[in-house]
């Protein structure tokens, strides 16, 4: 049995007057008929579907019925599954292809650019209804999905009134859109149909063509080289950076918009395409400086091709041994989807060593293993991977470069983590005493979701929905410490550690987007204490630190196993002209107070304006 989200108890119904129009675009039917899996593709194992404009569509939309059925509800499941579309026409104006997303699904095209997958209809995410079935319906806890690289012409037909007003996208943490080129309607970030709006937590769009965007009752959301139609609302916290038709953010914090005109740092993910010739490929786009827009317009995005033969293709089951000497013989690695038990590291030693998850591929700690070991050189690239702790308390889950050791990683070719997500309990019991370690200096963090379990399958019992068993059982002090210099992070979002959520002790640092809720489990003031100070910021830059900037952050807290506890600052940086905060806030739940936003500063997010920020436009003020 699954514990709710907590979350769904304590935020408030948003009543939105929401008008929207669709406008239906009809593309060619699909005449050929089904046929025999191309030669040489490789094989991806079990869990990867791939689908090719010959699949009837009657077949397509039965498979995907049956995995959103099996997956809509296995929040904690171990089951992972990629569908993949060759390029080609998928659904038509007489028989649209409309499909829904459950836990640890992907889906993504296999062309050199997103329109060579073309899909007519809809790729939706509904609020899911946690008690019987019908009611408590709610975004707060859709995690864990993507979707990426193909053209979805939006198609409502047979759809009721309700449901054809948009294409729905109603998401929390660990969801990516990713290489989209997304026409004919409207595409709404929470759904308004199931049980009428509630709130949702947060997601991630980069290198996407969208048309007019309902942000909705989304809390905090990070949308990073795109172009929008328009963009409806914000809740908190919306962060655009390097997107064309980004609402200005001179009103902020009303709205609360933050608005970056280019990106400073930035490389997009990594993704699986097939040639001309009917080869299989991975492209690398490559890091690119001050960029706006999509990056494959005019075609390929910058960077390389690499050969699927280049890669060793794991399942789960694979030896790290065995993983390792295809390592240390040049291979890279793509991990196929399911759950991989690792009890010694992975180790990326080698220069330019991509690793690429399919399905959400997860890798789970054994007997206090560190699961993936990155050495501090150019041009490594991981994607796609969830890192989980296991029983046995791990030093970290991922390490980027030993903490004293040499780093020769480049600002041209940094090394780049793309939709890397690690969890502490939830599934299980699950210790560490950090999940991401990075020592080496240039580096970029592009989407990653952080997590201590607030809620899980443990079957907890002492204290608040089981909180004081929580606290002391899947224990995880650290979410994110940044040791090296000139780290960048787009899209950092951390949660409920038990010290500092993130701790930033490199120079010049760059964070665009921050979310973090506090932990909800602290039993008593006194276990929630650093030294003489109540309570660890949320986001701390290291004291000796001179320059560090971040755009967009938010602490909340909810203290429901006891409302009592303070916290003294959300953020707390060194007072140095080069430490720079931007539109930042803190925001109460509805149990427990933060007294100040960054070093004193800043009224308290206290039970007096529950769902209320406090923001700061600047730090320091001018």
């Amino acid at each position: 049995m699954t514990t709710s989200h907590p979350r769904r108890h304590t935020r408030r119904s948003l009543a939105l007057g929401l008008a929207l129009a669709t406008a239906v675009t009809a593309t060619a039917p699909s005449t050929a008929t089904a046929g025999p899996p191309r030669s040489g593709t490789p094989d991806f194992g079990p869990n990867v579907t791939i689908f090719s404009p010959d699949t009837p569509i009657d077949e397509i939309q039965a498979t995907m019925d049956a995995r959103h059925a099996a997956q809509v509800d296995a929040e904690m499941g171990t089951d992972r599954h990629a569908y993949l579309f060759l390029p080609g026409d998928y659904g038509n104006t007489e028989q649209p292809l409309q499909v829904k997303l459950g836990y640890y699904t992907q889906v993504s095209g296999l062309g050199a650019t997103p329109t060579d997958v073309r899909v007519h209809g809809k790729i939706e995410v509904y609020n899911r209804c946690l008690d019987d079935g019908t009611s408590n319906c709610l975004a707060l806890v859709n995690f864990w999905r993507t979707l990426s690289n193909l053209a979805l012409t939006i198609d409502s037909a047979d759809q009721d009134d309700c449901r054809s007003s948009a294409n729905f996208w109603a998401v929390s943490q660990a969801v990516s859109m990713r290489r989209l080129d997304v026409s004919g309607g409207t595409l709404s970030l929470m759904d308004y149909c199931t049980a009428g709006p509630h709130y949702a937590s947060g997601g991630f769009i980069a290198d996407s063509r969208l048309p007019d965007v309902v942000n909705g009752s989304q809390q905090q959301w990070l949308t990073r080289n795109s172009e929008i139609g328009s963009w409806s609302n914000a809740v908190w916290n919306q962060v655009f950076a390097g997107v064309i038709g980004a609402p200005d953010d001179a009103g902020f914090p009303d709205p609360p918009y933050t608005t970056l005109g280019t990106t400073p740092l930035s490389r997009e993910k990594p993704y699986l395409f097939v040639d001309d010739r009917g080869r299989y490929q991975v492209r690398v786009p490559a890091a690119r400086r001050d960029t706006r827009g999509i990056s494959w317009d005019a075609g390929h995005a910058p960077g390389r091709s690499i050969a699927i033969r280049e890669f060793y293709i794991a399942r789960p089951g694979d030896s790290v041994r065995t993983i390792n000497q295809e390592l240390a013989r040049g291979k890279h690695l793509l991990l196929t989807p399911g759950r991989y038990d690792i009890a010694q590291s992975i180790r990326i030693r080698r220069p330019d060593t991509v690793v690429l998850g399919l399905g959400h591929a997860t890798l789970t700690a054994v007997d206090g293993a560190m699961p993936l070991d990155v050495a501090g050189v150019p041009g490594v690239v991981v994607a796609g991977v969830t890192v989980d702790a296991g029983l046995q308390e791990s030093p970290v889950l991922l390490r980027v470069g030993e903490r004293h050791g040499r780093h020769h990683s480049t600002p041209r070719n940094p090394i780049t983590l793309s939709d890397v997500y690690f969890r502490v309990g939830g599934p299980h019991i699950g210790r560490t005493h950090a999940a991401l370690e990075i020592n080496s200096d240039h580096v970029l963090i592009d989407h990653t979701w952080v997590w201590r379990g607030d809620h899980g399958v443990e079957d907890f019992t002492d204290g608040v929905k089981g909180d004081t068993d929580r606290w002391r059982t899947n224990t995880g002090r650290y979410g994110a410490i940044i040791n090296g210099d000139r780290v960048t992070a787009t899209g950092l979002f951390v949660e409920h550690f038990q010290r500092h959520n993130t701790v930033w002790n490199g120079e010049h640092g760059t964070t665009i987007l921050y979310q973090n809720e506090l932990p909800y489990d602290p039993p008593t003031q006194a276990d929630w204490m650093n030294g003489d100070v109540e309570g660890w910021a949320g986001y701390k830059v290291g004291d000796r630190v001179r320059h560090h900037t971040l755009y967009g952050g938010g602490v909340y807290v909810y203290n429901r196993n006891n409302p009592s506890i303070h916290t003294e600052n959300g953020f707390e940086v060194p007072d140095r002209p080069g430490v720079r905060l931007h539109h930042v806030m803190t925001v109460n739940l509805n149990a427990g107070t933060i007294d100040h936003v960054v070093n004193g500063i800043g009224a308290a997010a206290d039970t007096t304006r529950v769902g209320a920020p406090v923001y700061l436009t600047e730090y320091p003020i001018d």
